[in-house]
């Protein structure tokens, strides 16, 4: 896993707090809901490579 994943993932993470704050702030609490889903699917979404060759390497190592 290289830092340029991390900083990527840490930005939305700031994107999206500073998005839900403002929302919580303005009396848009649902909306501040989706934001913060939206940004937990993207940072899933980011991680699904990566969580791929996990199990690629898990696989080689126990023969399966």
């Amino acid at each position: 896993m290289n830092i340029a994943l991390v900083l990527k993932i840490a930005g939305v993470g700031l994107i999206v707090s500073a998005a839900h704050q403002i929302l919580t702030k303005s009396g848009r609490d649902e909306q501040a809901s989706l934001v913060t889903v939206a940004g937990v699917v993207i940072a899933m979404l980011m991680l699904t490579g990566e969580i791929a060759s996990l199990l690629q390497s898990i696989k080689s190592v126990f023969g399966l």
